[in-house]
């Protein structure tokens, strides 16, 4: 080989890569969703770019949300002064198929927005508005039902011809003298740190005979002739590599060429670190740069690869952008906020993870539906067999209009899609079916549709953590309170007058502490437990809806009660469900000095009973024990249910005595009936006086 000669290096440029926030989508969706519809015209937006500032990361070109703006409001949302935010306009075409997307013209776009970078280098507008040298064009699709969205960058960059031939490339530290190194630093600094400069990525660097060194903008190189010592051309590079410069210096090098018929470049990568130009990092060099002929616009490359082949990229967002994830994120904070500012040991995960039954999906069943949906409750089953009634809607607040016309939606059903309607998220189900009671005898050929209700409601019971009894009448109650004392579940009972109100929770089941409360501290918990909604009744529960006038057949209360007492009703549990005994915490008194369960509850105390009327505006905490002789939650009620299964139940239903007589009851009432006071007989008239 001649000595003489030094193989030409072909000067390489490190590509640009893309990056869009997930915040870019959402903007991108709401704006199609709520404006564009199937308008597929190109929209203009913005990315934005800073230089290199880590050794072996490079930077990209990124869209955000603000990337998105209006075509009438383009200078007022496009960011400026922003030192990691140099803003470069760019194309963005949206198809609304993905068909559509696989047939666009890719090499007619890529050529379409090259032209445009040669004009405006030809016009001048370059000159003026540097940024538009790095313009990019974005061709995507979006399916809004999947929330996925297929992408593709291309950054268009004029190709030389013949290619640009590197002559030399160090790092900006050994180029310059030490006192250049520091002067070029001192000015690149100073240009960063001016919200008039800061994002202008193509500037001059003249450096003088005396080693310093000022920065300028691309039009005033006429200003610069003659005055310099050196003179380079500069750029912000967001390329890391110390052996190429980055994608930005191709059409700048067009530029140079094109605009001062340079035939040597002296270019600039700029680079920083922690903020501060780095000329280690940064690197100068010089290239030899020859364009075939001003009058015609030179071939393009750009598309940008897909690890590593000319492909699309994708990315799904169901998890962010999905708006039924979006809220119940929203739905989320509110509860996070209660815990991060109020109260630090809530457990929203018990919370969250909750299944409770609904008997009842009336008045009151609404209301508390909705309040446990706020404590972020999301697993609600409705039990009911009426349908909606036109006087229902403006008191029961889950229901409209609609759901009455007609002959009226079954409530549970109407419930289940009012709830859906109001939450997407929840987890909600209704059950139609009417709850066997005591005191309604049944017929031998509806025995098995009967019991077929109880096994329904039993297996109700036990595959939920919560039970709200919210049914009309009191006997309705019954057998869901024996069934959730059988299965020690958290049953929460309210109940309305016209103008009262009562609220409690049930206790454990009878047969529970033998097995779980062993584990427990008895000074806590005490081995009584509490009483049930039965348990001070000295009948057993009787039919209470055979003539009954009009007035008694509907539920007749103050409007205001069933919101009250729903909402204590969800209280209780939640108290109940953040107390570290959970269904066996003691009940507490709202006089009692001590506070009770307040130091084991974040929620305070956790009554047994609440009773308040809207009449006197008064509200008071009850304790009730529960009754050896309860007909639903004594040990001998339990116990024989258990033994005897549908034939107990058959027999509560259709003998109106047997749970008196089981539960001793009847003998009581016979000793209170027979019983009479011993009056002293006075026969011993001799100290009488005759009158």
């Amino acid at each position: 080989m001649d000595e003489r000669e030094s193989p030409t290096t072909i000067l390489q440029f490190a590509p640009l890569n893309s990056s869009v926030d997930e915040g870019f989508w959402h903007s991108f969706s709401s704006l199609k969703l709520d404006k564009l519809g199937i308008d597929d015209s190109p929209i203009s937006i913005t990315g934005f770019y800073a230089p290199c500032s880590h050794p072996q990361v490079s930077n990209h070109l990124t869209l955000l949300s603000e990337s998105l703006h209006e075509q009438s409001s383009i200078e007022s949302t496009t960011s400026h002064g922003n030192r990691n935010k140099c803003p470069v306009p760019g194309t963005l075409y949206n198809t609304n198929t993905v068909e559509s997307f696989k047939k666009l013209d890719k090499q007619s776009l890529l050529k379409a927005e090259a032209r445009k970078i040669w004009e405006d280098i030809q016009s001048g507008k370059a000159l003026e508005d540097c940024s538009l040298l790095s313009r990019f064009l974005v061709i995507s699709f979006a399916d809004l039902k999947k929330w996925s969205f297929r992408y593709w960058f291309v950054f268009p960059a004029l190709v030389l011809d013949p290619p640009a031939s590197l002559v030399e490339l160090k790092p900006a530290s050994e180029h310059f003298s030490s006192e250049e190194a520091e002067s070029v630093s001192a000015a690149c600094n100073e240009w960063r740190d001016s919200s008039l400069t800061t994002d202008v990525p193509f500037f001059l660097v003249s450096v003088s005979s005396d080693s310093k060194a000022t920065i300028k903008h691309l039009k005033d190189w006429d200003a610069c002739q003659g005055d310099h010592h050196k003179l380079l051309f500069g750029f912000y590079d967001p390329c890391h590599l110390p052996s190429n410069p980055g994608w930005p210096l191709r059409n700048y090098l067009a530029l140079i060429r094109s605009r001062w018929n340079l035939e040597t470049v002296w270019f600039f990568c700029y680079r920083e670190s922690r903020g501060f130009a780095d000329m280690s990092l940064s690197l100068v060099g010089q290239a030899s740069i020859t364009l075939s002929s001003d009058e015609t616009v030179p071939s393009s490359v750009g598309w940008e690869l897909n690890k590593g082949k000319r492909a699309p990229r994708s990315i799904s967002l169901a998890n962010s952008m999905d708006p039924t994830r979006l809220a119940v994120s929203a739905c989320d904070l509110n509860l996070k906020l209660m815990r991060w500012r109020a109260l630090p040991s809530l457990d929203l995960n018990v919370l969250s993870s909750v299944k409770c039954l609904l008997l009842g999906a009336g008045t009151l069943g609404c209301q508390v539906a909705r309040t446990l949906m706020g404590w972020g409750i999301r697993n609600i089953t409705f039990v009911d067999y009426g349908k909606v009634a036109m006087s229902n809607p403006v008191r029961q607040s889950l229901y409209t209009f609609e759901d009455c016309v007609g002959r009226g939606e079954f409530k549970a059903a109407a419930a289940v899609k009012s709830l859906k309607q109001i939450f997407p998220a929840m987890e909600s189900s209704g059950v139609v079916m009417a709850i066997p009671m005591p005191g309604h005898p049944i017929s031998s050929q509806e025995e098995e549709s009967v019991l077929g209700d109880c096994k329904r409601l039993r297996d109700l019971i036990e595959s939920h953590d919560a039970v709200f009894l919210l049914t009309d009448t009191r006997e309705s109650r019954w057998l869901p309170s024996l069934l959730c004392a059988n299965a020690n579940k958290i049953a929460i009972n309210a109940a309305l007058g016209f103008d009262s109100y009562m609220v409690m929770r049930h206790g454990a089941g009878p047969n529970s502490l033998s097995d779980e409360m062993q584990n427990l501290d008895m000074n806590k918990t005490g081995r009584q437990r509490l009483g049930c909604y039965f348990c001070n009744d000295v009948v057993a529960p009787q039919d209470s809806m055979t003539d009954r006038t009009l007035d008694q057949q509907c539920t007749v209360t103050r409007p205001g009660l069933a919101p009250i007492a729903g909402a204590l009703a969800v209280e209780l549990l939640v108290g109940v469900l953040q107390h570290p005994l959970g269904i066996y915490a003691k009940g507490d008194n709202s006089s009692s000095s001590s506070g009770g369960n307040t130091d084991e509850s974040p929620l305070g105390i956790l009554p047994h009973q609440i009773r308040g009327s809207v009449s006197q505006f008064s509200q008071i905490t009850l304790l009730g024990q529960a009754s050896n002789s309860c007909t639903a939650c004594s040990e001998t009620v339990v116990s024989e249910y258990r033994e005897k299964g549908n034939s107990f139940i058959l027999e509560a239903i259709n003998h109106p005595t047997y749970l008196e007589d089981l539960t001793g009851l009847t003998e009581l009432k016979k000793a209170a009936n027979s019983f009479s006071l011993d009056w002293e007989d006075d026969e011993d008239d001799d100290e009488a006086v005759d009158m």
